[in-house]
C-alpha cells in the first residue's frame, strides 16, 4: 500500500478570511474555488512544499486540519482502517481524476484517504 501523505485540507467556516491569512503571511498560491474548495500551492521554488487546499468545512467538519494519504486501492485501505478501528465519516466520492473518502482514526484524528484514476 502507497500511504504516502499527499496534500492537506483546511477546512474553516470562513474560507475567504482564511485563504487571505495564509496568502498574506507566507504567499501561497490560491487558485479560484470549485465546489468550496480552493486548491492551494505553497512553493513553485526548488524547495517544493505540499500542496493542498482551503475549503468551507463541512457539518462534520466545520474547521480543523486533515492530511490527504495517497493509497494504490482505497476499498482496501478503508477496509484495513475500519478494521483496525476508524470510523468512516464520508464514504467514497468521485471526483474527475480521482477518488477521495474521509475517517477518523480510532484516537479521533480526521484524514483522507485518495486514490487516484
Amino acid at each position: 500500500m502507497n500511504g504516502r501523505v499527499v496534500g492537506f485540507e483546511l477546512n474553516s467556516q470562513q474560507p475567504e478570511k482564511a485563504i487571505e491569512f495564509y496568502s498574506n503571511v507566507f504567499g501561497w498560491d490560491v487558485a479560484e474555488p470549485h465546489w468550496d474548495y480552493w486548491s492551494v500551492s505553497t512553493s513553485e521554488t526548488e524547495r517544493n512544499g505540499m500542496n493542498g487546499g482551503i475549503a468551507k468545512g463541512p457539518n462534520d467538519y466545520p474547521h480543523g486540519t486533515r492530511i490527504q494519504i495517497e493509497v494504490d486501492f482505497i476499498d482496501e485501505a478503508i477496509s484495513s482502517a475500519t478494521k483496525n478501528g476508524a470510523m468512516i465519516v464520508r464514504d467514497i466520492m468521485e471526483f474527475d481524476e480521482f477518488y477521495l473518502a474521509y475517517l477518523v482514526d480510532p484516537t479521533g484524528i480526521g484524514f483522507g484517504l485518495i486514490q487516484k484514476k
